[in-house]
């Protein structure tokens, strides 16, 4: 083992964490905003890769074509989600909660079965040429152009979830996460800042979907292992901490790539649980999280 494979490893893992750190942004910042966790997040991502598979193989749009076209997609289909079912599971005056659980998770299912009907259970692949063949090398560290594109549009759409943080609209946003029902005396609709809140979420994980389906297997399940990790993330990081996100991400692609370099590739979700154990421990809040 020589230190450039290391180093390679490491590198890697770093630009898979930024993919987990924007899948994990999503998931927080509806958390945030609504205090409910959408255990339909990962079905999310799965959608937008068939969406990117499908625009590349039957409208030959390109790569980095279909991240705004996705990223749209995925809006509207957040906005619909809480438009059709969490507005109305709100509604709820008996056990709320749970029926906001058992929604998102029959939602879950009901995705899956949907692209299983749709595309079988076999995996695909999606090939866009230099984008998901090239390699970039720096001396003995070798590594893919795909992996490297991903992380740098990952941060691009962390710098855009700064910016609009910044807004009037993000203002609104973190006024309604501090006090949801204060807010409709000073004339911020709630609900609507809930539904934009929904589509931003969704959309960020368009994103990550189109970048991740340049070098990772397409399938109805796919979703399932990526969400367990962004649900980790989030709590790594902070609930509703974007910060947080970002920055467990990062240590999760890392701890990941080196346990399954140091031990066993199969073994290698065991140091992702090891490290949150241990954060759990000394920060129950997350790194990130409000005390």
């Amino acid at each position: 083992m020589t230190a450039s494979l290391i180093i390679q490893v490491a590198i890697g893992g770093l630009l898979m964490g930024l993919i987990y750190a924007l899948v994990a942004a999503g998931l927080s910042l509806i958390f945030g905003l609504m205090n409910i966790v959408n255990f339909a997040h990962g079905e999310l991502l799965m959608v937008a890769m068939y969406a990117a598979l499908l625009l590349h193989d039957h409208l030959h749009v390109g790569l980095l074509l279909q991240l705004p076209i996705v990223a749209a997609l995925l809006f509207g289909v957040g906005v619909a989600i809480y438009r059709g079912l969490i507005s109305r599971a709100l509604g709820v005056r008996f056990n709320s909660g749970m029926v906001q659980i058992f929604i998102t998770f029959g939602l879950s299912i009901f995705l899956v079965g949907l692209a299983q009907f749709m595309f079988g259970s076999d995996f695909r692949t999606l090939n866009d040429g230099a984008i998901s063949t090239a390699t970039v090398a720096w001396g003995q560290i070798v590594l893919p152009v795909s992996q490297i594109a991903a992380g740098g549009v990952c941060l691009l759409a962390f710098a855009a979830l700064a910016l609009i943080s910044r807004t009037e609209f993000g203002r609104a946003l973190e006024a309604t996460r501090e006090d949801r029902d204060a807010v409709a005396l000073i004339g911020i609709d709630r609900d609507h800042i809930f539904s934009l809140g929904w589509g931003i979420g969704a959309a960020t994980v368009g994103i990550a979907g189109v970048m991740l389906a340049s070098f990772y297997y397409i399938a109805p399940s796919v979703g399932t292992s990526f969400a367990v990790i962004a649900y980790i993330t989030v709590a790594l990081g902070g609930f509703g901490s974007l910060l947080g996100a970002l920055v467990a991400g990062l240590v999760v692609g890392l701890v990941e790539a080196l346990t399954a370099l140091f031990i066993d590739p199969s073994l290698k979700e065991i140091g992702i649980f090891a490290l949150y154990v241990l954060v759990l421990m000394v920060r129950p809040r997350g790194l990130f999280g409000r005390q």
